[in-house]
């Protein structure tokens, strides 16, 4: 059985009893409508369960970084490759027997972004205290007005990697300041990478699987 079947039905991450009621697969197709148009860069959200933070990076370039709380050490976060499937504003948060409206008590905050995992997502929270630890049921936190941001730069279909150990790539992507290195060959190249006047720096990811 995985992971995800054996979480308890009244897990507080999770806004999948939107089933329940007839909403999500409402909300994917308009999701997937509306948020995944042809020919698009390539797009990958990469989370460090170590480093408990998320960069966005597109076509190489790192985007944005974010401070996120992952998985409690009694409910980790999974780790591999996963993909973007719905998109919602505003969520109301359903579990049986509790709805909670849009607003500031709600648990996933003022954005979900679903995972192709059953159960699991990205999301605000209304415990911005919570940021920078293992302390969720699995899914990814950011404080909301962060996963405003990120909300923003990610569609359905881009592709999420949750890495669970520090490798160089992950060691120099999330130590990025103003000098970002290529990385190729799983080998950290001391040289820098112009992607053009005026844009910033671009990592170009050579190793496999990246």
């Amino acid at each position: 059985m995985s992971q995800a079947a054996r979480r308890a039905p009244g897990n507080l991450e999770s806004i999948q009893w939107l089933v329940l009621l007839g909403l999500a697969s409402a909300i994917s197709a308009t999701a997937q409508s509306t948020d995944a148009p042809v020919n698009q860069p390539d797009r990958v959200v990469l989370v460090s369960l170590v480093d408990r933070k998320l960069a966005v990076i597109e076509d190489g370039v790192v985007l944005a970084t974010f401070q996120v709380a992952v998985g409690a050490d009694v409910s980790p976060s999974p780790t591999g490759e996963f993909k973007i499937v719905s998109r919602v504003q505003n969520p109301t948060y359903y579990r049986p027997g509790t709805i909670i409206p849009a607003g500031k008590d709600n648990p996933v905050g003022t954005r979900w972004m679903g995972l192709s995992q059953k159960g699991y997502g990205i999301h605000g929270t209304n415990a911005p205290k919570s940021i920078g630890r293992a302390a969720s049921h699995g899914c990814i936190r950011l404080r909301n007005r962060d996963m405003e941001k990120l909300f923003t730069m990610v569609r359905v279909g881009d592709v999420v990697q949750i890495r669970g150990e520090r490798d160089e790539q992950i060691a120099r992507v999330f130590a990025i300041n103003e000098e970002p290195t290529i990385v190729a060959d799983a080998r950290v190249v001391p040289q820098i990478a112009s992607s053009g006047k005026g844009r910033r720096p671009r990592l170009d990811w050579l190793a496999e699987g990246f």
